[in-house]
């Protein structure tokens, strides 16, 4: 039987944390090494006085090791033990860090800059709007090197997902459940355009139930892998909350966005900014800033900000730009152009980032 096995099979017993597991496998020097042990000189080992690695309980983990290897096998999934190299580093400062880490993607866990941005489900066009914003300025000025990591749930979190993707950027999703479902159901499709660019990531296997609590304990993941956690919308009381607290007992960066007093979520990031627990959110350029990233002069990323454009399209940017905001009908009449041919150039402007698509058939500059 290989390591592997053995250090899924640690995991399925019970009792099992990150310190007593180091403990252990300091005295025996690998997973296969425990579980040969007694449960008399592990009780020993680590002074333990609960029952725990006794036979019947070791026969049962390796059991369940075997239905998750052959799992994670058949899938292609990665089993990250905390010792391994492609482990998430920044997890390892964190005291309550999983023992093993399931993932599947193409992202490097350990890239130079990782920002954990969440929010509140209810997101408004305000939140949604900064975080379009924030990431496609953020790809402008890292474009490389940089992972967004989210929950992937309904709100900000897929947003962050969403404009990741759109912009170029990795992004993770720290997922409450195994590997063998997407919660939510609609998000199945985003989830694996991030497999291509970024990744899905959990510490629960496939045979694990999904339970509440499970939603609250994977926020110490997102919380623990980011350099630094930004907060985009939440009421008075929330799960974004609940990050931001972890972030700050792992003494990771916390901004937040401000809001209108009275906006119902703007309270919780209001309130994070006025305790001094967050600080204050503006760009990503002066998020970076802040963070002490070497941020490119704006000089050398004014051309990536204004791509060629063709006559065609300078002449119907101009025209947004003057009027604001306008429908296909009445760009085709201020251009002199057909109704296809401005149907056509709006999508390449779109494409370009120079402008947004609105319900109602509404175009505006970006």
């Amino acid at each position: 039987m290989n390591e592997l096995l053995y250090r899924i099979a640690l995991t399925r017993i019970k009792g099992i944390n990150l310190p007593l597991a180091k403990i252990l496998l300091e005295a025996t020097g690998s997973c296969e090494a425990l579980f040969a042990e007694t449960e008399e000189n592990i009780h020993r080992i680590a002074l333990l006085k609960t029952a725990i690695f006794s036979d019947a309980q070791k026969k049962r983990a390796l059991h369940e090791a075997e239905t998750e290897l052959a799992f994670i096998d058949k899938n292609k999934i990665e089993a990250l033990f905390y010792t391994d190299c492609n482990y998430p580093q920044r997890l390892t400062e964190c005291i309550d860090a999983p023992i093993l880490l399931y993932y599947k993607g193409s992202a490097d866990l350990n890239q130079t800059r990782v920002i954990s941005i969440v929010g509140t489900r209810n997101a408004t066009h305000y939140g949604k709007g900064f975080c379009q914003d924030f990431i496609q300025e953020l790809a402008t000025l890292f474009p490389r090197n940089t992972i967004i990591v989210s929950g992937l749930a309904y709100g900000i979190d897929v947003c962050a997902h969403r404009e990741a993707l759109r912009n170029g950027l990795d992004t993770v999703a720290v997922l409450a459940h195994g590997l063998n479902t997407i919660y939510p159901a609609p998000h199945r499709n985003i989830a694996a355009e991030m497999l291509k660019q970024g990744g899905l990531l959990t510490e629960y296997a496939s045979q694990d139930a999904t339970h509440r609590v499970n939603f609250i304990a994977r926020n110490r993941i997102v919380a623990g892998l980011c350099d630094a956690a930004l907060i985009v919308e939440s009421a008075s009381k929330g799960g974004s909350l609940i990050t931001a607290d972890i972030a700050e007992s792992y003494h990771r960066d916390i901004f937040a966005l401000p809001g209108r007093i009275g906006d119902a979520y703007s309270q919780g990031c209001n309130n994070l900014i006025a305790s001094n627990k967050a600080a204050l959110v503006s760009s990503a350029r002066h998020f970076a800033e802040q963070m002490c990233w070497e941020v490119p002069a704006q000089e050398a990323i004014q051309k990536e900000l204004f791509p060629e454009l063709d006559a065609n399209e300078k002449n119907i940017l101009s025209i947004l730009e003057k009027e604001g905001e306008c429908q296909i009908n009445q760009l085709a009449i201020k251009s002199d152009l057909s109704t296809a041919q401005v149907l056509a150039i709006l999508l390449e402007l779109e494409f370009k980032d120079k402008i947004r698509s609105f319900p109602g058939g509404i175009y505006r500059p970006a």
